[in-house]
């Protein structure tokens, strides 16, 4: 096993593998995404306009609370 290093710089071959991962992982995210079943963007996920973001009034801090009333 050690020779093999001794014929690739082992740097290079972390960087090489480590950019195939990433691809990878690039490749298969888009390719659920395109896909009917697991499109977790446009299935089962509300609007950008319909998803509360943050409280624009303390009346929805409140609705936004953790804990429920009285505690």
């Amino acid at each position: 096993m050690h020779r093999l290093w001794l014929m690739y710089d082992p740097r290079r071959v972390m960087v090489a593998l480590a950019g195939f991962v990433g691809a990878l992982a690039f490749v298969i995210h888009f390719i659920l995404l395109s896909s009917q079943r697991y499109s977790w963007i446009e299935n089962g996920t509300l609007s950008a306009v319909q998803a509360p973001v943050g409280a624009s009034s303390p009346a929805m801090a409140a609705e936004m609370s953790p804990l429920p009333p009285g505690r």
